[in-house]
């Protein structure tokens, strides 16, 4: 193998690399914006059901602790992982593991924005939805 053939057979592994780097990078993308977009439905159904004003602002206020607690948790548990996110089955149950680990942090946080102590009812409605 001469010079040039070498050199090509380089740039095509790299941009392969690039290429699969750039597509995991897009999945984890879409990903994280699902779950966004979970934690508004959960937050906007929620505040219906409790006959709260939806406003954008109050929307997130109610969705970010529990948003933020599962942005914490789950790339740690391996929630995004190609090899979990690929298989549905494994896919969720590294989700419920993360969900387990990520609610109490939601919760915690949820009462740290809020300066109260969340209710045992709406803790386990939490957990369940």
């Amino acid at each position: 193998m001469d010079i040039k053939e070498r050199t090509s057979d380089t740039i095509s592994h790299r941009t392969t690399s690039g290429e699969q780097q750039s597509a995991g990078a897009s999945r984890i993308v879409l990903l994280a914006i699902g779950d966004a977009l979970v934690f508004i439905i959960f937050a906007v159904i929620g505040m219906r059901s409790h006959k709260v004003g939806l406003t954008v602002p109050s929307v997130l206020q109610t969705a970010a602790p529990f948003a933020i607690g599962w942005f914490i948790v789950s790339p740690f548990v391996g929630a995004f992982r190609r090899k979990i996110t690929s298989q549905p089955g494994k896919m969720s149950l590294r989700t419920v593991l993360s969900w387990l680990i990520a609610w109490p942090v939601g919760l915690l946080l949820r009462g740290i924005f809020n300066h109260e102590i969340p209710p045992v009812s709406f803790a386990i409605v939490t957990l369940i939805t």
